[in-house]
């Protein structure tokens, strides 16, 4: 058991994270005492989908109080509106977790959301903080962080290639409605590629022989299921033209090299840099929503191939991240965030490496990958104010 430092909310939320990240381990560590529905146990799963009103006739039976927790909700989207109708006519009596692996069929059915009367938290695989900076860089690029494979890393390989065949091949190409298994194929084999990449969908639809609306289709799956996040560019206000494609960014390093077939393979110098922005990426997601800090991530580049890696913002406060998988820090690995200093852009800018020295350049602070992610984590990169 790892110590999951998302916060429990004091009101009903709903909490959606990738199949496989501790979802529902971490509810039952956090409500030992709730009323379960668990939409995964084929018996409880056919009882309510023949009669969702069974859920309201149980609930009513509870104290006062009473946490209820209904795990992977999107499986029955009909239950939201017994939820609904719960809150509305008890108010706070009762408190619902609503757990999920995607939001997809919720949002294709036009599923009552409970009109805002839920807050929603996101779950990711174990961050750096939670596994107490206890890892071997090269190991945590390599397979990632689900809590299966940092529990078992003798046995990651198989975990990693189980996780790919079941759950992605299957579980998602039934998300997308797929009826050309061959085209969802190829287009995993891309997309898994494009990894860290600037995504032009038109051209991995020429790529990939597939028509690029079905393209776009197959990516809002994977983001809707929470494998994959886009990371849009930024656009400050001004005169020079910035590119509009986004990056595309699998949730987790091991996923990824699970997809490509690399897991057997040593990290390979290219791949290392891709790696290790996912891996950042990663962090960044999860603290912003652990520490419940809002803000936009992006990424900035100009048609002069000046890059900044991620840039985050919320109202007038914003920070330029640079990440280089190098041992040493060069001058010109920090000049565009430099140049968004220079320019006010950014209040405050960081570069990530993987040297040891922390290191201070033109109100740049280089910090070693470790240091990053500890400042990171006590909140000491991303403005609270």
């Amino acid at each position: 058991m790892y110590t999951r430092l998302l916060p429990l909310p004091e009101r009903t939320f709903f909490l959606f994270g990738p199949r496989g990240t501790g979802k529902t381990t971490w509810l039952r560590a956090q409500l030992p005492k709730a009323m379960w529905f668990d939409l995964l146990r084929t018996q409880e799963y056919l009882a309510l989908l023949r009669d969702p009103a069974h859920l309201r006739m149980q609930v009513e039976a509870l104290p006062k109080g009473s946490w209820v927790v209904v795990d992977e909700v999107q499986r029955i989207p009909a239950l939201l509106d017994e939820v609904h109708s719960l809150i509305a006519d008890h108010g706070t009596r009762y408190r619902f977790a609503l757990s999920g692996s995607s939001a997809r069929k919720l949002r294709r059915m036009d599923t009552n959301l409970l009109a805002g009367r839920a807050i929603q938290r996101q779950f990711f695989p174990l961050t750096s903080a939670e596994l107490d900076y206890r890892f071997d860089v090269d190991d945590l690029l390599a397979f990632g962080s689900l809590p299966g494979v940092r529990s078992e890393p003798e046995h990651a390989v198989d975990i990693l290639e189980a996780y790919v065949g079941t759950y992605l091949q299957q579980e998602i190409r039934q998300e997308a409605l797929v009826k050309d298994l061959q085209s969802f194929a190829r287009f995993l084999d891309i997309a898994s590629l494009m990894n860290g990449e600037v995504v032009n969908v038109s051209a991995i639809a020429r790529d990939a022989g597939v028509a690029r609306p079905t393209v776009q289709r197959y990516f809002d799956t994977l983001v809707d299921t929470l494998i994959g996040a886009w990371l849009p560019a930024w656009r400050p206000r001004r005169k020079v033209k910035e590119v509009a494609h986004p990056k595309f960014f699998l949730f987790d390093t091991g996923v990824a090299r699970a997809l490509q077939r690399r897991l057997r393979d040593p990290i390979e110098g290219a791949e290392r840099g891709h790696l290790l922005e996912t891996l950042v990426f990663h962090e960044l997601r999860a603290a912003i929503s652990i520490q419940n800090i809002g803000g936009d991530l992006a990424y900035w580049r100009t048609p002069t191939k000046s890059e900044v890696d991620f840039v985050w913002s919320r109202g007038k406060t914003v920070v330029g991240i640079e990440v280089k998988a190098s041992t040493t820090w060069r001058p010109e690995f920090g000049n565009a965030v430099q140049e968004m200093l220079a320019e006010g852009l950014v209040q405050s800018g960081f570069g990530v490496y993987l040297g040891r020295e922390p290191l201070r350049t033109k109100g740049l602070d280089v910090l070693p990958l470790e240091d990053f992610l500890r400042r990171l984590h006590n909140g000491e990169v991303l403005a609270r104010s």
